[in-house]
């Protein structure tokens, strides 16, 4: 397995193991629900270090990123940050990303799963040979730091001003003379930054941040709560709401796709999509009683499985279990009353608005 420049600590400091796409990464150090309500209450310090981090030089880079993700990407000036998706040429999602553009290059940030396939992906669209292009995932960490003390967290690590930074936004900063990407970004529902450094940087950075917030109520937070947080703010996870046999528009992802930009691949058939009217959509389920329902419950109505959840929980900020699941467009109303079958026993569920959790501002 791959190991994070952070691997260490988390042995060091209780943190329960597991190979993650790869990568030997943290599920937990205490409890998921004591982790997963200092993110929402103070704040949560998470190793991401396995998440793909891609870079584009050279005076076609804007044009052939551009070109091969969804979003419009092309008007964006120096510090800002959009969310897009990678498809097939069948509109199948290959992944879903965060593209930077700054001062001298332009990011990707893609997910563990997928950085591999992405990367021989990229190489065979049209204009990467005119580009340089470069995967800095192993040669440094990234580290987020999300919750309603970032902020202070992160202007008293870096000694500048972060507030100032608008959401989806990133630059190019210093700490101990060394060169730190900041962005304000997350995967949590929360206000947060995501710093990437060197592997010789991510240690220090870390145990320095450990130092400014553990009094503030900081934690070392795991990808157990990165889960139940990121599913409370309805935010798509690759492998379970988002696959190549699922289209943007069938994942609720609209504000993602551009149509009135160049060609892009998947572009055509989202088109026909949009003709023939979607068929199905993902939606959001509250369900009665504590049982979680699993990814691939049955959503069954009027006693016929109509859908399969692709995520569920028992939310600590809700205190209600609830799901995301894909059902026929004509049940995904709110409001509707559905069942999820738990092995076997149907739950009465309903459908409900996304996301289940909106912080407030």
């Amino acid at each position: 397995m791959n190991k994070t420049p952070l691997n260490q600590w988390h042995h060091e400091h209780n943190g329960r193991m597991v190979d993650f796409a790869g990568w030997e990464m943290p599920v937990q150090y205490s409890s998921i629900v004591e982790e997963h309500n200092a993110v929402r209450n103070a704040a949560g310090l998470f190793d991401i270090s396995h998440m793909g981090r891609l870079q584009f030089f050279g005076e076609t880079a804007a044009e052939f990123l551009n070109s091969v993700v969804t979003n419009d990407t092309g008007r964006l000036k120096p510090g800002d940050v959009r969310y897009s998706l990678v498809c097939n040429h069948e509109a199948g999602i290959l992944d879903d990303v965060l593209v930077y553009r700054l001062e001298d290059r332009w990011e990707l940030v893609v997910n563990a799963s997928n950085r591999l396939k992405i990367n021989e992906w990229l190489e065979h669209c049209a204009g990467f040979a005119g580009i340089k292009f470069v995967d800095r995932t192993l040669s440094t960490g990234m580290i987020a730091v999300q919750g309603p003390k970032a902020v202070g967290l992160v202007t008293e690590l870096l000694g500048i001003d972060v507030s100032t930074m608008k959401y989806y936004s990133a630059k190019d900063a210093t700490w101990q003379n060394q060169p730190v990407l900041v962005s304000r970004t997350g995967y949590t529902g929360e206000d947060g930054f995501e710093l990437v450094v060197a592997n010789e940087l991510a240690q220090a950075m870390w145990n320095r941040l450990l130092e400014l917030g553990t009094s503030k109520g900081l934690v070392a937070a795991g990808l157990g709560c990165r889960d139940t947080l990121r599913l409370e703010a309805a935010m798509p996870l690759y492998g379970h709401e988002l696959n190549e046999q699922i289209d943007p528009l069938t994942a609720g992802l609209d504000f993602a796709v551009r149509f009135n930009k160049p060609e892009y691949p998947g572009k055509a058939a989202m088109e026909q999509i949009c003709d023939a009217g979607l068929k199905t959509r993902r939606v959001g389920l509250k369900l009665e009683g504590r049982r979680i329902a699993r990814e691939e419950s049955p959503v069954l109505h009027d006693g016929a499985e109509v859908g399969k959840v692709t995520s569920g929980t028992f939310s600590p900020t809700l205190q209600q279990v609830i799901a995301m699941a894909y059902v026929p467009l004509s049940l995904a109303t709110d409001g509707q009353k559905l069942q999820v079958s738990l092995r076997g026993t149907p739950v009465n569920a309903e459908v409900v608005p996304l996301p289940f959790y909106k912080r407030s501002k």
